[in-house]
């Protein structure tokens, strides 16, 4: 029996070795060297033993390659490091820890087996190390759905420098990192959700009109201070002009209600517009919660999903964040008659609505107008739809044929029923947001800032 087992483990060993062990392209023109040598050795019989010896050499030195890959049985380690989590369409850092073990210097190239999701199957990283050295190898990838990405092997072919033969090293099988909305972003705009007036980004730079809800302080009048806001009794004892300030009036609800219908699978640089409304979701939702107050969030196409009620805890964004993990258009009519009955059932209270939907024509927004007027009687409703770029850049290009001049014509025409949408929705005063995919967050920010300077809630 232990003949058996030790027969079994020697066999199990040797197949190991089969499978790691790659002849490289410098030993078989080597090889091709020295069978020409054994040809011309049959026309020129001086030539033999020279062939001979040439032989025995290159499977000497082939020997000698293989045992010096394979009399360290670790010779190299190498790990992958993954964050905790990745931010869906940006950049997610990943580092590789390579040590080389062996006496001599190793020739590493690295292949990383990615998720499916990159459709990326020649990836692969080149590396040189010295004896005993350690060494990080870094790169990027950009997810752009969210779910669970699952990693292959690390897989680690090294040689020596006669490069006649490779081993292969295999490491840190089956992992998985989750792709959440992009959490990225949060600390992008933290500050600005600090900072009303930050010119940073893009954010507009406004003066706030009309009295807010709660006192703050009284202090000196500066030029651009309402007048109506003068403390005649504080001036009297100051001798100087003094006025009241206020703040914004704390904990006001704000929803970001997300489409996720067929309209918001349209892709713009391989984000879907269901992605870049998530990823603005959260981050307005932050902005929110740090100017004090309360965030919620939930979808809709049939009927609403993954409600989170209006709150300013600590775990809200957290919830927020799991919320939308798994948030997936599913390709129907999205239903605003549902969600008209949603809202008035669930949100009670006066509450500012960051609907963030798509109408391509004004045939569409004529078919919800009724309902979005119904939640705009209740609540300050912003509808927020999209610019298709696509068609934008190619109606400014410059027209050259007959077929330029129809395809500028017809995106004119999209164009020109976008705007046609704004000025329907103004005409009943519910507010809007046009806005490129990419300029969604700054856009969302900045009417969040102007609702709440001009004190509309």
């Amino acid at each position: 029996m232990p003949q058996q087992q030790d027969y079994s483990f020697k066999n199990t060993t040797l197949i190991q070795f089969f499978l790691t062990l790659f002849l490289n392209n410098r030993f078989f023109y080597a090889l091709i060297g020295v069978v020409v040598s054994f040809v011309f050795g049959f026309i020129y019989p001086i030539i033999f033993p020279v062939a001979k010896i040439l032989a025995g050499l290159l499977f000497s030195v082939l020997i000698v390659d293989i045992l010096l890959l394979y009399l360290a049985k670790k010779g190299i380690q190498a790990a992958r490091l993954l964050p905790e989590k990745f931010s869906n369409g940006d950049q997610n850092h990943i580092q590789i820890e390579l040590k080389n073990q062996y006496g001599f210097i190793a020739h590493c190239s690295i292949i990383d087996e990615l998720p499916f999701q990159f459709q990326n199957r020649d990836f692969k990283l080149h590396t040189k190390l010295q004896p005993t050295e350690k060494k990080e190898l870094n790169y990027h990838i950009r997810p752009v759905e969210r779910g669970e990405y699952h990693f292959g092997k690390l897989l680690i072919y090294t040689k020596t420098s006669l490069g006649f033969a490779t081993r292969k090293f295999s490491f840190d099988a089956d992992q998985m990192v989750k792709n959440y909305p992009s959490f990225l972003q949060l600390k992008k705009y933290d500050l600005i959700s600090l900072n009303q007036t930050s010119l940073e980004f893009g954010i507009k730079k406004l003066r706030k009109i009309g009295n807010s809800f709660e006192f703050e302080q009284i202090k000196d009048y500066v030029q651009g201070d309402n007048i109506k806001d003068i403390n005649w009794k504080a001036t009297a004892k100051r001798n100087h002009l003094m006025v009241n300030q206020y703040q914004d009036e704390k904990s006001q609800r704000v929803y970001a209600i997300i489409d996720k219908g067929r309209v918001m699978k349209m892709p713009f640089e391989n984000l879907s517009l269901l992605d870049y409304a998530i990823n603005s979701s959260l981050v307005i939702s932050n902005v929110v919660i740090r100017r004090h107050d309360k965030a919620g969030i939930f979808s809709f196409s049939r009927k609403p999903e993954n409600f989170v009620k209006a709150e300013r805890r600590n775990s809200q964004m957290n919830l927020i964040l799991e919320s939308l993990y798994n948030v997936n258009t599913d390709f129907k009519e999205s239903d605003f008659g549902n969600l008209y009955a949603t809202i008035k059932r669930q949100i009670t209270h006066r509450s500012l609505l960051l609907l963030y939907t798509n109408f391509e024509s004004l045939d569409a927004l004529h078919r919800q107008m009724n309902y979005l007027r119904a939640i705009n009687k209740s609540h300050l409703l912003v509808v927020v739809f999209f610019e298709n770029t696509e068609l934008e850049s190619l109606r400014t290009n410059e027209a050259h044929s007959v077929q330029d001049i129809f395809d500028k014509t017809i995106a004119e025409k999209f164009s020109h029923d976008k705007r046609l949408i704004v000025a329907e929705l103004n005409k009943y005063g519910i507010q809007s947001i046009l806005t490129s995919p990419q300029k969604l967050t700054i856009n969302s920010i900045n009417k969040y800032l102007e609702i709440k300077a001009k004190g509309l809630l």
